[in-house]
């Protein structure tokens, strides 16, 4: 009895019921998207403020040191733990240690969302805003929201933050109430299209690579199988995703056979 409910109270620390969170649909240029807002799309792990802890999209409650929360408010964020422009596989490494450690002072909880609160996006955006400014703390951030004055200034605002190595832009219709779920009214713009995949083998390195996988060998949803080397890191190539791991990788378009073009890696599945 003692140990059901020792195991009880661990699922519970490590569990939370999975929140509803706002979602994304792709952008396309026939979207008369001028008057919303644009905001850098951050490529960090996704988190969910319940007033109290740091709760992951599928449910998993996160365990950040008590610096890093302890000026956070009592209402409910949505948001994304990021460090900087392409580091995502550092942010991950940082959250998903059972452990609470140092290492999150790393990080900031960069705010685009406070849900449950009344009126529109701004009006939204302005309660966490007074909250920050009579509660400093350095690991909260709001995310700034720039009104789109036409598609030229969308495209223009998108290509300056992906030279800077930026995954890309939200746009979102400000005037809507707080939603949950997939809407056209909020959408990702990327210059490439992501998608996922599943890996079921390797390739042998070759040259400077000598020793460690060349590529991953994946399996796409229409069951195709392509390779995808461009990406990796070094760590990655020594130690590469197990088989049966779904990643997301990028790509630009695809080739007369239907294939993606130029495919990248860019993350394990989370």
């Amino acid at each position: 009895m003692k140990f059901l409910l020792l195991f009880s109270f661990l699922l519970a620390s490590l569990f939370a019921q999975k929140p509803e969170l706002l979602l994304l649909k792709k952008y396309s240029d026939d979207i008369n998207v001028t008057g919303w807002v644009m905001s850098e799309k951050l490529d960090g792990v996704r988190a969910f403020w319940d007033g109290k802890k740091l709760i992951s999209r599928s449910g998993k409650v996160f365990n950040p040191p008590k610096f890093f929360t302890e000026n956070f408010p009592p209402f409910k964020l949505d948001g994304e733990l990021w460090s900087k422009r392409e580091n995502f596989e550092e942010v991950v490494s940082i959250v998903n240690r059972k452990k609470s450690h140092n290492g999150w002072n790393k990080l900031t909880y960069n705010i685009f969302e406070v849900p449950d609160q009344k009126g529109n996006l701004y009006k939204r955006l302005e309660k966490i805003t007074n909250y920050v400014e009579n509660h400093f703390t350095p690991y909260l951030k709001v995310v700034p929201q720039i009104t789109v004055n036409s598609t030229e200034h969308l495209k223009k605002y998108q290509k300056q933050l992906e030279l800077k190595g930026a995954e890309g832009l939200v746009v979102r219709d400000p005037s809507l109430v707080y939603f949950t779920g997939r809407s056209s009214s909020a959408l990702k713009v990327k210059t490439y299209i992501d998608d996922e995949c599943e890996v079921v083998g390797y390739t042998k390195g070759n040259g400077k690579y000598d020793g460690v996988i060349g590529s991953l060998m994946c399996r796409m949803q229409d069951m195709n199988i392509i390779k995808i080397g461009s990406g990796l890191s070094d760590y990655l190539r020594a130690v590469p995703p197990s088989v049966g791991t779904m990643i997301t990788f990028k790509y630009y378009g695809l080739t007369n056979k239907g294939n993606p073009k130029f495919p990248i890696f860019m993350r394990v599945r989370n």
